[in-house]
């Protein structure tokens, strides 16, 4: 049976208590993204925490997926396929946004660690491509680009670790 904290008052209780449980985000008109106590899921008993991180890191990834689909054909589509800018520009938001994350993370631990599992474990997991980078390099090698391909590994290595830099100086101005 579900139960909830004193002083949580939801119109749709049941959803949202699976979102205060996932998240540790409150949904009451009260205490709107504010941090609440996670709500009891006594029927699943022993084994929903594990339950809860595999739907956190589902949902991440599928959501994170869907968008370096979308992101990547988009690139392509405007800038051509000779070089993989879309992998390329994908794998730096993706370096920085995992420094972004990390950091408020780090300097919000009263937050859930679901947290942790839906975004960079799932979204940032399912957004950022680096087996699709590999594969692009392993043909641009193989059709005799090898400059090309060395220069696709070089700019994406230097670049990304920019990048992730990058994010954690944003993320820790961000957070104080």
């Amino acid at each position: 049976m579900l139960s909830r904290d004193a002083g949580e008052d939801s119109g749709f209780f049941p959803f949202a208590a699976l979102w205060v449980r996932m998240t540790g985000i409150s949904l009451s008109a009260t205490s709107f993204l504010g941090i609440s106590r996670p709500y009891r899921f006594s029927m699943w008993g022993k084994g929903t925490s594990d339950l809860v991180k595999y739907l956190m890191v589902g949902i991440g990834g599928g959501l994170g997926s869907i968008l370096r689909f979308w992101l990547g054909s988009y690139i392509g589509s405007k800038m051509g396929t000779r070089f993989p800018y879309g992998t390329f520009v994908i794998n730096i938001t993706g370096s920085f946004l995992i420094g972004l994350v990390f950091a408020f993370l780090t300097a919000r631990t009263q937050w859930s660690p679901n947290w942790r599992y839906l975004i960079p474990i799932g979204f940032i997991g399912g957004y950022t491509t680096f087996s699709s980078f590999e594969f692009e390099t392993l043909r641009t090698m193989q059709d005799g680009q090898i400059g090309l391909g060395l220069f696709y590994v070089a700019a994406s290595v230097v670049v990304g670790f920019v990048a992730v830099w990058g994010g954690m100086v944003a993320g820790r101005a961000m957070v104080g």
